[in-house]
């Protein structure tokens, strides 16, 4: 199995919702994060003639473009997380406030930027109590950490989400899960899969501040400029409702949702 479809818990959360105590290899690959280009990271090396699953039917489009093929479009592990936890898959009756997620980096790549600014824009827009989620690098660092502390803010992080087959925290989407649907409010510096899945849930999401800069990003995903090009009606504090729910359902793919047996199928988990 690739080692980033253990990200986040995605296979145990697909084996979950399979039947399955614990998941066998996954042939193929497996989609981890709302992507603007073809669903895997940069330089993602294929095996020839393995499947690539993936979240939408326009991930597979620009996939087809740059001249990839084998293409099966599922919907995303967090739709069937919700599905494998229906008691979880609307916001708490005593929900309130906003939970924020800064943009992050990753063990390759640092962000870099202003936390304290990212703080004023929190405070510009939100009346209500916060909740900063930190990505588990930033996390460790107590001189970010402490930025929001001082602020005043609630600050956790969801766990790690593995590497390598190592250290996954297999909760990780479920820990989010319950932490999201405590709030009324989702919102971020970039548009994310934080955001996608927050809206999801029918809170209501944001989009705004410094964006930062990813270490070393490569052009091809064309960086913020594209996004807000592309989804200009994402990009402001509070995104319209019924504009979140249509970007969402497509983005994360609701239409493409595959039965039990079908995952079976296409993961050769029948055997």
């Amino acid at each position: 199995m690739h080692h980033a479809n253990h990200f986040y818990g995605h296979a145990n959360i697909m084996a979950a919702y399979a039947g399955l105590s614990k998941p066998p290899r996954i042939w193929g690959y497996l989609q981890h994060g709302w992507n603007i280009l073809d669903g895997f990271a940069h330089g993602t090396n294929f095996a020839p003639g393995m499947p690539k699953f993936v979240w939408s039917d326009s991930v597979r489009r620009r996939g087809h473009a740059l001249g990839l093929r084998n293409y099966s479009v599922i919907g995303s592990v967090w739709l069937y997380l919700l599905k494998v936890h229906p008691e979880l898959a609307t916001p708490a009756k005593r929900a309130k406030g906003t939970i924020f997620y800064p943009f992050h980096g990753w063990e390759g790549q640092h962000v870099l930027g202003d936390h304290g600014r990212i703080v004023a824009s929190i405070n510009e827009h939100e009346t209500g109590p916060v909740t900063v989620c930190l990505y588990w690098n930033e996390y460790d660092k107590p001189a970010i950490r402490n930025v929001y502390k001082d602020a005043g803010f609630r600050v956790i992080t969801h766990g790690y989400r593995g590497l390598h087959w190592r250290r996954t925290n297999a909760k990780f989407l479920v820990n989010q899960l319950r932490e999201l649907r405590k709030h009324e409010r989702v919102a971020s510096n970039r548009l994310s899969s934080a955001v996608l899945y927050g809206a999801s849930l029918g809170l209501q999401p944001g989009v705004y501040g410094d964006p930062m800069v990813l270490e070393n990003e490569h052009p091809s995903f064309g960086g913020q400029a594209r996004i807000k090009r592309l989804w200009p009606e994402l990009d402001q504090p509070f995104v319209p409702p019924a504009v979140a729910r249509e970007f969402t359902d497509t983005e994360l793919g609701v239409d493409h949702v595959a039965g039990p047996a079908e995952i079976r199928e296409m993961f050769r988990w029948n055997s």
